[in-house]
């Protein structure tokens, strides 16, 4: 009996150290875990980071693109239509000139056809 008991007390400190060093090797296991985990989630913020300032920089040189466009496409329109504008008031002028002196040949023909 004294075997059995010894026995018996011999393999329940087994049992018992052998739940200690899992314990141990667990808890060792989560902290490695913990710690990998820590040091991905900082690169992927680094890496997000890094993105949102490239992000940034290309939003404000295309913004800068845009508004040079813009400012550009204004002025060509501008000119353009100070062009038109010019033509058209050209072209005015000589239809106003022209029917002026239509006018004219009327009233000279009118003028002498009421002396006859």
């Amino acid at each position: 009996m004294k075997v059995r008991f010894s026995l018996a007390t011999a393999l329940l400190t087994l049992a018992a150290f052998a739940s200690a060093q899992v314990a141990t090797d667990t808890k060792k296991a989560a902290e490695d875990t913990g710690h990998e985990t820590k040091k991905v989630t900082e690169e992927a913020a680094h890496g997000t980071k890094k993105a949102a300032e490239k992000t940034g920089k290309t939003t404000e040189g295309a913004a800068k693109k845009t508004g040079e466009a813009t400012e550009g496409a204004a002025k060509k329109t501008g000119k353009t239509t100070e062009g038109v504008a010019k033509k058209t008031g050209h072209v005015v002028k000589k239809g106003v000139t022209k029917t002026g002196s239509d006018v004219k040949k009327g009233a000279e023909k009118t003028e002498d056809t009421v002396k006859k």
